[in-house]
């Protein structure tokens, strides 16, 4: 096929170099039509050209033809290609024949390297996170130590955490930001995956109960088009938690109670929290509510936990302490920052229907309240937060901007398209690369490119990428090039590259 393929292409060649047939050409390229290699001829000229019309340009102002000089060339290709695909039929229904007798060996296989390939993916993630395995149970027990949320990184403030046996609930309590909600979060996530045969992030003598539920209610959850309040949909959420808590369930609520009128509120997440724990759930719930700090203080079963707080500082600490309730610290920040300890006393009057104006001075000193390195210390320590702000968003727009070395054959994830696509060739000086998508070249900007999978973790090492970046006939014509010369064997250029909308 290939010889006679070339024998028509140096037959066309001569047509379109003759001078006879100069001025009838509209083109001096070869063109393929219906399957057939033909010349674009002009149209008031295509009466005088030996040859039979095969198509016509849109305009109608070209007609391709093909010579008449390599019609039974043509007919002898086009009896080779038949037979070609008559034989590319038989191989592949007898090939497919072989899979089908192979049929139980082929999926066992699969099913086997499909799990080894998750087994080898956990290893892998363990490898890069520093994880280790953990001690698993059935009673209840959840002991973390020194545990982190997989997405904060090492820099996040380490949790230590332990539930069970005696005390199947825990509520939280501290200041905004404190670091409650990830708590919440980072139980839920550790035993998840903990269930999923990962290891954790975690140091030695950490162990995980196995729950049969795990259902949590974290964030406001509002909607607009269901017409959904921030109380609303933690209602409904607690809805299901109530259908189906049982002992084998792990329940997870931030901010319990909140969205409505706090008498209310409180007596709504008391009841909540009674009836979670009759049903023998372990729960882990947050609040602000003061009745419930003192609700879990009396409460068989139940055990407080704050989020510690620097009252030098002003700052959170990011650290749990189990066994104690915490508070929102507004009178320490107010005192702290020079407001007068009379009005300060006057608003926890008001609040607790006390008088804590010696209770008050115990939390902070006399001479304190009148010092004005403390309110200095506070603004400098604020300032100080504020240019590391922003100091990390001068390195966070660096970064962003830097030069991301994407290779050819790496697997990127664009934004704009929102899947996935394979370099196909590197960055210029204008920042564009050329990403392969479903067989179609796209010229997108790197700032719209982020690296999903490294060409490294993705092919073997000696891996031909052209399997990947060239088109099968391509591949084919190459490999022919490469055995011996083939006069006028052409490798057809894939330049066609799109600008994605």
């Amino acid at each position: 096929m290939l010889i006679v393929e070339e024998r028509i292409r140096q037959k066309l060649n001569d047509i379109l170099r003759s001078d006879s047939y100069a001025a009838m050409l509209q083109d001096t390229v070869i063109q393929e039509r219906s399957g057939r290699l033909v010349v674009p001829v002009q149209r008031q000229y295509h009466k005088k050209f030996s040859g039979t019309v095969i198509d016509t340009s849109s305009s109608g102002s070209t007609v391709f033809m093909e010579p008449a000089a390599v019609t039974r060339l043509q007919d002898e290709y086009s009896q080779l290609k038949a037979e070609e695909e008559v034989e590319i039929f038989r191989i592949l229904t007898d090939l497919t024949q072989q899979v089908d007798s192979h049929a139980r060996e082929l999926l066992i296989n699969v099913e086997t390297i499909t799990h080894y390939d998750f087994v080898f993916a956990k290893a892998k993630y363990s490898r890069s996170m520093d994880m280790r395995p953990v001690q698993l149970n059935t009673s209840g027990i959840c002991v973390i130590n020194q545990g982190r949320h997989p997405l904060l990184g090492a820099k996040a403030v380490p949790l230590d955490f332990h539930l069970g046996g005696l005390n199947r609930a825990l509520v939280i309590t501290g200041p905004n930001t404190g670091g409650k909600t990830v708590t919440l979060k980072t139980v839920g996530l550790l035993t998840m995956m903990a269930q999923a045969g990962l290891h954790l992030p975690v140091e030695e003598g950490s162990e995980i109960a196995i729950f049969t539920d795990i259902m949590a209610d974290i964030g406001d959850g509002q909607s607009m088009e269901q017409s959904l309040s921030t109380f609303s949909a933690h209602v409904r959420n607690i809805l299901t938690m109530l259908s189906c808590a049982d002992s084998g369930s792990l329940i997870l609520l931030d901010e319990l109670g909140a969205g409505t009128d706090p008498a209310e509120g409180r007596g709504f997440a008391i009841a909540v929290l009674e009836e979670l724990y009759a049903r023998g759930a372990t729960i882990v719930a947050t609040t602000h509510l003061g009745e419930i700090k003192e609700f879990a203080q009396h409460a068989e079963g139940f055990v407080n936990g704050c989020m510690e707080f620097d009252p030098d500082s002003l700052q959170p600490l990011y650290r749990l302490k189990i066994g104690t309730w915490g508070d929102s610290h507004a009178f320490l920040i107010a005192l702290k920052l020079g407001m007068d300890p009379d009005l300060i006393a006057h608003a926890y009057e008001i609040s607790y229907g006390t008088k804590m104006a010696l209770q008050l001075e115990s939390i902070v000193q006399p001479e304190t309240l009148t010092d004005e390195e403390v309110i200095r210390k506070h603004r400098e320590n604020q300032r100080m937060r504020e240019e590391a702000e922003k100091a990390q968003d001068r390195l966070e727009r660096q970064r962003k901007y830097q030069k991301k070395n994407l290779k050819v054959g790496d697997r990127v994830y664009i934004s704009t398209m929102q899947r996935t696509g394979v370099v196909f060739q590197e960055e210029n000086e204008k920042g564009d690369l050329v990403v392969l998508v479903l067989g179609k070249k796209y010229r997108i900007n790197n700032k719209r490119l982020t690296l999903h999978i490294d060409r490294e973790d993705l092919y073997p090492e000696d891996y031909d990428l052209d399997i990947v970046l060239e088109s099968k006939e391509n591949r084919k014509k190459r490999k022919t090039m490469g055995k011996h010369h083939i006069e006028g064997l052409v490798i057809e250029s894939q330049d066609g590259i799109t600008n994605p909308k």
